[in-house]
């Protein structure tokens, strides 16, 4: 009796185990369990998309307001457009608002973070930002000092 206690308990541990290993997978890779709500796109066009990635985070004063849907290259300007799914709830941003690129944490995941502007009009579904940061691209910064340049 006591041997079929120890390996139900043993069992019930390594099904909880794996759940917590499922959960943590799903939070690293930016995938979430619960349904996507209702959202529109808005567009930034970017010189240097550095190391941003689809389902990347969109953050405004570090709370997560969309994921990234999409990077391409625009054929009329060579930049880099990228597709914002913001989410429904978040409809005023200002229309002069900006987009930069930044590094979180020491292991440098990229995301977008939204600086507010000044405007009345808000943004809506199909947009532009009015201006764009491009990521810092460590490499380009070191063989600029390295050349005295």
């Amino acid at each position: 009796m006591t041997q079929r206690k120890t390996e139900v308990f043993v069992g019930l541990f390594m099904i909880a185990g794996f759940v917590a290993l499922l959960l943590l997978a799903l939070q690293v890779s930016g995938l979430s369990l619960k349904p996507a709500g209702d959202t529109y796109t808005v567009y930034a066009d970017f010189n240097d998309a550095g190391g941003l990635t689809e389902r990347g985070r969109v953050s405004m004063a570090g709370v997560s307001v969309g994921r990234i849907r999409d990077i391409s290259l625009n054929p009329k300007t060579f930049q880099a457009r990228v597709a914002i799914e913001m989410d429904a709830s978040v409809n005023n941003i200002p229309d002069d608002s900006t987009a930069v690129i930044r590094t979180s944490g020491l292991l440098g995941a990229q995301y977008i973070d939204i600086s507010v502007g000044g405007s009345l009009e808000s943004l809506k579904d199909g947009d532009e930002f009015y201006e764009t940061q491009s990521a810092m691209n460590l490499e380009r910064m070191i063989s600029n000092f390295a050349s005295g340049r």
